[in-house]
């Protein structure tokens, strides 16, 4: 059965990207909350190659700043958590864990083209999904892809060897302006076939 409205509203028509935060912290335990409802949407075979890095500490954040466009930080440094959205180009040495298709591990080992589409489309999904579940927990979030991504690696990602894909600022946005830019209509972004 579809959500009520409220949900809707919730997580759609009445959600807002932040401009600032109210400086109310997200607990450890609301971040395991999110991660634990993003993890069960679907990706591709379960290949769940997505992988999130939670910069919580204000020393964490210095750390970021270099590879942050002049316009991105501010609202990074302030929002209580960063998100780094990454995915592993090697997850398919999770599959035969997550996805009982015998032998699916060397269909992607043998095809670095392949594997790598394939996370970093289905990364880029998670990534989505927990703006998403950050909604539903009742935090506010702001993706930004203003950044260097090849600093965000070596700073932060290099001895996992994951790929970053974009940021997330999460928090408790102040309560803003309620008007929305335009977006497309069905008949500019959508064709029936």
């Amino acid at each position: 059965m579809p959500v009520d409205d409220s949900a809707l509203d919730l997580l759609f028509r009445d959600a807002r990207t932040p401009a600032r935060w109210t400086g109310e912290p997200v607990s450890e335990e609301t971040l395991r909350a999110l991660y634990d409802l993003l993890k069960m949407a679907p990706t591709s075979g379960n290949c769940s190659p997505g992988r999130f890095v939670f910069l919580t500490t204000q020393d964490a954040k210095e750390r970021l700043r270099p590879a942050l466009s002049e316009g991105n930080v501010e609202k990074a440094l302030a929002a209580p958590v960063v998100v780094i959205v990454a995915h592993d180009p090697l997850f398919f040495d999770q599959l035969s864990h997550l996805n009982p298709e015998p032998d699916l591990r060397s269909w992607f080992a043998a095809d670095v083209g392949l594997s790598e589409e394939t996370a970093f489309r289905n990364g880029s999904l998670q990534g989505a999904y927990l703006i998403l579940a950050a909604r539903a927990l009742g935090l506010d979030a702001l993706p930004m892809s203003g950044f260097d991504g090849a600093l965000v690696e070596d700073t932060f990602l290099a001895s996992d060897g994951w790929r970053a894909n974009f940021l997330i600022c999460l928090g408790h946005g102040e309560p803003l302006d309620t008007s929305r830019a335009a977006r497309l209509q069905f008949d500019e972004a959508c064709r029936l076939l």
